[in-house]
């Protein structure tokens, strides 16, 4: 099966994008699946607006993905502004896409409440990503079930092209809804993303790490009496590093009393540091050679580029586009 998936170069990595991405990819990828995964610097245009800023992240996210366990040799690995023929292929779309559609994007309408500016790039941002989805006949897509709607506006879009020009020229993906994903809570108890400033990055220094566990929001339960560990945002931490039987004796411990919130935090960022340190060794070593990394997104693009082409042959040929290629 063909598996499609990407992230946005809008920040440095944290344990959220691990948990309820990368490691799907890494998963996929060892199933022996055809893997596409690209940074998704196009789409970072509709909130990145610093040049500086979204070439470095962009390096980032690239290094940290192959210092995490992409392999360039199992999973085509690419940047997505290395594939022109996608925004070609938007345009296109844009032309049989209803704006009423777009219109019903929970999306765009809670990113727009939490402040985002509203831009057409953010309007129109389901459209490309339904371009990113079947410019590579991808058959399935790893999304949380929170995400399912994106899916079926791919399939509606791209079913609405078949049928106005009468062939089946895109393929209609399905949603791969992965099971297990973790909610990572951000250290304020919120949903750990880069845009509500509460993350806990990958590749920061050991110290770092502890420094950031010990600001996790706690209540203000005595040190000497029992706590809950199903209300407690250190402990919904602790669940995606610990054992079994390492959070069965933490969560007696809660219960007991005489356990402190500072004892769990320090516990949290050793697990953490200990989970990340061989993909942090990784991480140093490519980041002194960007051009290797380089390299990988331009052979990636490369053969990512290929497959775009033979499908914007038939979306040409289909609705009659000339070209003199």
């Amino acid at each position: 099966m063909r598996i499609l998936s990407g992230i946005q170069p809008s920040g440095r990595l944290h344990i959220g994008n691990y948990f309820g991405a990368i490691r799907q990819y890494l998963k996929l990828q060892a199933e022996g699946h055809q893997c596409f995964y690209f940074i998704a610097n196009y789409h970072a245009l509709t909130s990145v607006w610093d040049k500086g800023e979204l070439e470095k992240t962009t390096l980032h996210v690239a290094t940290a993905h192959l210092a995490l366990g992409i392999d360039p040799e199992k999973s085509v690995f690419f940047a997505q502004s290395d594939v022109p023929q996608v925004t070609e292929l938007c345009w296109v779309l844009n032309c049989v896409c209803p704006v009423s559609l777009m219109e019903k994007g929970t999306s765009y309408k809670d990113k727009v409440a939490k402040g985002l500016a509203a831009n057409m790039g953010l309007f129109d941002y389901p459209v490309l990503q339904v371009a990113d989805i079947v410019i590579y006949d991808s058959n399935l897509v790893p999304v949380g079930a929170d995400q399912k709607q994106h899916i079926e506006m791919t399939r509606d879009i791209a079913g609405r092209f078949n049928r106005t020009f009468g062939a089946d020229v895109l393929v209609l993906p399905e949603a791969y809804i992965v099971p297990e994903v973790a909610v990572v809570p951000g250290i304020d108890g919120q949903k750990m993303s880069k845009s509500y400033e509460n993350a806990i990055e990958i590749f920061q220094p050991p110290t770092a790490t502890q420094k950031r566990c010990m600001q996790i929001v706690t209540d203000s339960t005595p040190l000497e009496a029992p706590k809950d560990p199903d209300k407690d945002n250190v402990f919904a931490l602790l669940k995606l590093f610990a054992s079994k039987e390492e959070l069965d004796d933490i969560a007696a411990k809660y219960r007991a009393g005489g356990y402190g919130y500072g004892s769990a935090k320090k516990r949290l960022a050793e697990l953490i540091n200990e989970h990340f340190a061989a993909a942090r060794d990784r991480y140093a070593t490519l980041e002194k050679d960007p051009s290797y990394v380089l390299d990988v997104l331009r052979e990636g693009g490369r053969k990512a580029r290929e497959v775009a082409e033979n499908t914007m042959h038939r979306v040409r040929a289909a609705c009659g586009i000339v070209t003199s290629r």
